[in-house]
């Protein structure tokens, strides 16, 4: 049973009773800088379960197996990507990123919990008596925002070095990709479009995947088709979806649905006539990776999809 962490008090504050004797057997811990001031977390937390993919993907980055999760968007379990980082000692799944099973939290007796930058204060006030809980001060939506919110998942878990080192590989590889594109002479724009069953939806250039997209050398252009919340475009007809000029079209779906749409569009005559479908430019790309993720991990694995189309 799913339980929101808005509903059921009587249930949620029996939750919090029964874990309130693991969150304060902390012997050791230390102060943390956090959204929500300062956080005391254990020196070394042994039972950590993320409320984010983007803590597991840092955690797991870091060298630490979380003991629980949240599914990844769309899906019924954590994101295709993660799975080669995983062995048989793989986190128990405790809810979806909008609603948490408070129960299966509990379960696990955390030490420290990870939760998302947006997280809502109500949600946090009922998590931090279970365990500690981190909330990462994010910088909002930008291309670097994840390095900020991994780092400090580093931090809380006191692996910061090994979390800056997987940045620094992710730097480096990107830096170097950025050269080879340079050196071959590779046409360098490049639009992110997320197909979903109402249609297509362009992705901003200040997301974490169009950000490696830029950091390889690629210039990535919404052409003024942004929504006002500046994170996607509305839904588009093919018609508007042909003011896209980019030499490459990375087009991700998240699910079946997705599939489905994508490939009646490509019946379309319209959807052919387009450009980058006429010079075979157009690369699929998992959308819970692309359009959902984010972390170290998460870089590299967009990184080999890049490599894969334009650098085989």
């Amino acid at each position: 049973m799913s339980v929101s962490l808005s509903k059921t008090p009587f249930l949620v504050g029996a939750c919090l009773a029964a874990a309130f004797t693991v969150a304060s057997g902390v012997a050791q811990a230390r102060n943390l800088d956090t959204a929500h001031g300062q956080v005391e977390v254990p020196d070394a937390p042994e039972r950590v379960v993320t409320l984010y993919e983007g803590a597991l993907d840092a955690s797991l980055a870091a060298g630490v197996m979380p003991v629980g999760a949240v599914t990844t968007r769309g899906g019924d379990d954590v994101a295709r990507y993660i799975e080669p980082h995983l062995d048989d000692e793989r986190p128990s799944i405790v809810g979806v990123v909008r609603e948490v099973n408070m129960e299966a939290v509990v379960a696990e007796r955390p030490d420290l919990i990870l939760a998302g930058p947006r997280l809502a204060d109500a949600q946090y006030a009922l998590l931090s008596k279970i365990a500690p809980t981190v909330v990462p001060e994010s910088p909002g939506i930008t291309p670097e925002a994840w390095k900020a919110e991994a780092r400090q998942y580093g931090r809380a878990l006191g692996r910061e070095a090994a979390v800056n080192d997987a940045i620094d590989g992710v730097e480096t590889r990107a830096a170097e990709m950025a050269e080879r594109l340079d050196a071959g002479d590779i046409d360098a724009t490049a639009n992110l479009v997320r197909w979903m069953p109402q249609g297509p939806l362009v992705m901003s250039d200040q997301l974490f995947s169009t950000g490696l997209l830029a950091a390889v050398g690629l210039e990535v252009d919404a052409a003024g088709l942004l929504n006002g919340r500046g994170v996607h475009s509305d839904p588009l007809s093919l018609e508007n979806l042909s003011r896209l000029q980019g030499d490459w079209l990375f087009l991700a779906t998240l699910n079946e649905e997705g599939d489905e749409a994508l490939a009646a569009a490509e019946e379309s005559p319209a959807f052919a006539r387009l450009p980058v479908v006429e010079n075979g430019r157009v690369v699929p790309v998992d959308g819970q990776l692309w359009t959902s993720a984010n972390g170290p991990l998460a870089a590299e694995a967009i990184l080999d999809d890049i490599e894969a189309a334009l650098l085989p």
